[in-house]
């Protein structure tokens, strides 16, 4: 039921999840020396460069072409600094892994010394190379910070005079989830883990789609070896005039099978999206002709198998080579994010047909494009239903407001219809895709309200999932967003811990809860939903108190008997337009506290603006 949607919009992969802190690593962006400076590149009295960098392009190399050519000329102190994603987050005493290729091809650079350095220039981290080889090869060796340093930067200079080519510098921390090898942010994996989440969809979102059909999501490009993996202009560089970010490309060092990976660490079931040969149709909306999809159903059918496949399968063969000889137990698949029109069902129902000919068991999931009403809304249902389609896609960014009214959307949906996934949703505190949003309590407090009847229709709401998930401090696009990090810290929204709440404490069956013989829907202000729990044999009750009043509440109990006393959860402000932050990270965050139970009755007062889970154990 509750789940993560992972998009790389907000710098959410490189400079975020992703842990590796270099920019542009191996010199593909489109300016080849994005990121990197060169501050000592200047003429000296003698008119001659200390040293100069430039990038050489080898196009037999198709996927990583470009590497970097320096040559230094005196010992005047040439140096090469990277930048990092607004700077490194490096924290004293932890190690940091870096590795580089390098060809030494004069042999006259006799060493490579490697830095970091803090805002200041100050040094607070050495460690160095010596490039042994004339031809290409790898080096590998370790920094230690002597400082924290939120906006460090990699200096690296060289002893000796001469020409050297480097390639693929990378630096990861050590301390990586399930210490991968650069691997994934700790602390930020840690936040979704503590979500318990049902399920992860990736990679998108728009991104998926591209601007064009050549910059859209393409599955078979971001596996096996990390340096093949080609670089590309990352869709939301420069979507939003508000806040543009030229230098945002994917390296997709987080590409499908660490995605797979992710959602197996975090015992989520994944869900990958794919492109349905159409481009954004909020940009250039081109069109893969009918006659030329074949490629593109092909890579859905070859995904199944990279997942499932046995390992002598071609593509079963390459996951278990990259490390993975078990199943990734793939059960749904994603065809088009958002699309809209005949050109999207026309494009769907090929896919359907190839998909389940092959692989009858495989869910589907399909979208009814990016609104939750009007003529694209009413169109793709119409024509998902005729198709029997299994799950449907539907996302809404709306005001808090809608929110509330909304909860009770699904109670008169066909429950012989199509099942729904509500992919994408997030109470926008001014208006879609403002800068200004706020990832405010009202907007939090009314997604809850809205939620009770998601948990309340579960037979029709299969999935749900708030996005986008993350953003960095200084480098995201759009607001709001579920957790938030800078280069040294992340920490929860107040949104994250009402889906926090609601997947921690899902259940297994639903009970009906009602007020007058009616379900407790917007009555005084009040939302609601219940379960039971079988496994750890609970009843857990969810109540939203939306009014600007304490609300006394007394439930009865039928049909089971309950313990003497129980465990309310309570998030709560009194200020709708409050708001966690890197300063105080948890000012909206949950307490407990225990309540008795009388004569299989509970009474509680539910605080002003309040959500409230009660649980308590079945005898």
């Amino acid at each position: 039921m509750y789940g993560i949607f992972f998009e790389d919009i907000n710098f959410a992969a490189d400079g975020g999840l992703y842990a590796e802190m270099v920019k542009n690593r191996s010199f593909e962006f489109e300016t080849p020396l994005m990121g990197w400076t060169q501050p000592n590149s200047n003429r000296h009295s003698y008119n001659k460069e200390s040293g100069i960098a430039t990038t050489i392009k080898v196009l037999e190399n198709k996927n990583n072409p470009s590497f970097c050519r320096i040559v230094i000329n005196n010992d005047k102190g040439y140096s090469i600094i990277n930048e990092g994603y607004r700077g490194m987050g490096v924290k004293k005493d932890a190690k940091y892994n870096l590795s580089l290729k390098a060809a030494n091809s004069n042999g006259t650079i006799k060493k490579i010394i490697i830095q970091l350095i803090d805002k200041n220039q100050k040094v607070i981290g050495e460690t160095s190379i010596v490039p042994t080889s004339n031809d290409w090869k790898n080096y590998n060796t370790q920094l230690i910070a002597t400082q924290t340093e939120a906006k460090a930067k990699l200096k690296i200079s060289f002893e000796g005079t001469g020409t050297i080519d480097l390639d693929m510098i990378s630096l990861f921390p050590e301390d990586t989830w399930k210490n991968r090898k650069n691997g994934m942010r700790k602390d930020i994996v840690q936040l979704l883990y503590d979500m318990k989440p049902g399920f992860l969809r990736f990679p998108g979102g728009c991104i998926v789609e591209g601007r064009t059909l050549a910059q859209r999501y393409q599955w078979k490009k971001t596996i096996g070896e990390i340096e093949e993996r080609e670089t590309l202009i990352n869709r939301w560089n420069t979507e939003f005039r508000h806040k543009p970010a030229p230098d945002y490309f994917q390296s997709f060092g987080i590409g499908f099978f660490e995605y797979f990976q992710l959602a197996e660490d975090i015992g989520a079931s994944p869900l990958p999206i794919l492109s349905c040969g159409m481009a954004c149709q909020f940009n250039t909306g081109e069109l893969v002709p009918m006659n030329e999809l074949n490629p593109y159903v092909q890579d859905a059918l070859d995904l199944i198998e990279f997942a499932n496949g046995d390992v002598n399968t071609p593509w079963g063969k390459i996951r278990s080579e990259m490390g993975h000889p078990e199943p990734f137990n793939l059960k749904m698949i994603g065809v088009g994010n958002e699309q809209w029109g005949p050109e999207y069902i026309e494009r769907y129902t090929i896919f359907e047909k190839a998909i389940k000919s092959k692989y009858p068991t495989i869910k589907i999931v399909s979208g009814a494009g990016p609104f939750p009403e009007g003529d694209y809304f009413e169109y793709g249902m119409k024509e998902l239903k005729k198709l029997n389609a299994e799950i449907v896609d539907e996302h809404y960014y709306k005001n808090p407001k809608w929110f509330r009214d909304n909860a009770t959307r699904y109670d008169n949906y066909d429950r012989k219809g199509p099942r729904i996934f509500a992919g994408e949703y997030a109470a926008q505190s001014v208006a879609i895709a403002s800068p200004d949003n706020k990832n405010n309590w009202e907007c939090a407090l009314s997604e809850a309200a809205f939620m009770t009847g998601l948990e309340r229709n579960a037979e029709v709401v299969n999935l749900t999932s708030y996005a986008p998930l993350m953003a960095h401090e200084e480098a995201w696009q759009w607001t709001p967003d579920l957790l938030w990090f800078n280069n040294l810290e992340a920490y929860g929204s107040a949104n994250y811990y009402v889906q926090k709440l609601f997947a921690t404490n899902k259940g297994t069956d639903l009970i009906a809860i009602t007020s007058n013989g009616k379900n407790l829907i917007g009555q005084n202000n009040l939302y609601a939903s219940a379960v039971k729990d079988m496994n750890t044999k609970e009843v857990i009750i969810k109540l939203i108190n939306t009014s600007s009043i304490i609300q006394d509440v007394n439930l009865e109990l039928k049909g089971i008997k309950i313990d003497t006393k129980g465990i309310k959860t309570t998030l709560t402000s009194t200020n709708l337009q409050e708001v966690n932050s890197f300063e105080n990270p948890k000012k909206i965050s949950p307490t407990e506290e225990v309540i008795k139970t009388k004569e299989n009755r509970v009474t509680s007062s539910l605080s002003a603006y309040s959500v409230n889970i009660i649980k308590i154990k079945m005898k």
